[in-house]
């Protein structure tokens, strides 16, 4: 596959200190872009940043709290005061406490809240001004298969992703052919989304369901596809699962 459409983009990644979000940081990078990468843990981030160096790519981190809507401004505003420009924000970061509504577990809900919806729209607002005085960019806003059916102890996870799903599609709509907009929705896959689970039953339900886990690194090709399309071609949504998991 070509990837020439990529080589010198500016890409920015939330969550990208581990899973999808570090996937997509280390494929991007070594196919050409420059990537900035943001999470709350630094030293994640700088010992990420130091491997795609090493590796002959350009990478830039900042501490990133995607919940606090000047937090994301600032992270805007450093790549682009950085690159010179923001072509594509990679929207990733997310947590999944699952527990059953019953055990009102009403932190975890407002977590999943600020963290999986609040978060792609501080990302949204502050990238969008960006690239509409640039005349484009590219938003890829990761979902999951959460966001096309509910499952038990999954109902509020699943209401963000189904939010973040909305989001996207009004975001498409609302842009036009001057801004992509692409949602990504993995099935299970290796991260560590499963570790923010406190209610032990779903914690033991997740492990199971985890043995057929795809690896980070097929949906950074997902990613990959999506943000190195030519000018004109806008993939709006891929939903990417294990071959084994049926429609899981």
């Amino acid at each position: 596959m070509e990837n020439r459409q990529i080589e010198g983009k500016i890409v920015l990644i939330t969550g990208a200190s581990s899973g999808i979000g570090e996937a997509a940081a280390e494929l991007l990078a070594a196919k050409g872009a420059k990537v900035l990468l943001g999470a709350r843990r630094l030293d994640r981030l700088e010992a990420l940043a130091a491997q795609i160096r090493s590796a002959g790519g350009t990478a830039k981190y900042m501490k990133l709290d995607v919940t606090d809507a000047r937090s994301m401004e600032d992270f805007v505003r450093y790549a682009e005061e950085t690159f010179g420009r923001v072509d594509v924000i990679v929207n990733n970061a997310g947590v999944m406490p699952l527990s059953n509504l019953e055990e009102r577990k009403i932190d975890e809900w407002n977590r999943m809240i600020d963290v999986n919806i609040r978060g792609v729209l501080h990302g949204i607002a502050s990238g969008l001004p960006v690239m509409r005085r640039q005349g484009g960019g590219q938003f890829v806003n990761v979902a999951s298969i959460g966001a096309y059916s509910v499952t038990p102890t999954a109902a509020v996870y699943c209401a963000t992703k189904y939010a973040v799903k909305a989001i996207s599609e009004g975001l498409r709509m609302e842009t036009g052919s001057e801004i992509r907009v692409t949602l990504v929705s993995p099935g299970v896959t290796e991260s560590e989304l499963a570790d923010s689970i406190s209610d032990e039953h779903a914690r033991a339900a997740m492990r199971e369901y985890r043995r057929i886990a795809l690896p980070a690194r097929a949906i950074a090709e997902a990613i990959l596809y999506a943000v190195s399309q030519p000018e004109g071609v806008d993939v709006n949504e891929l939903v990417v699962r294990p071959a084994k998991s049926g429609n899981e």
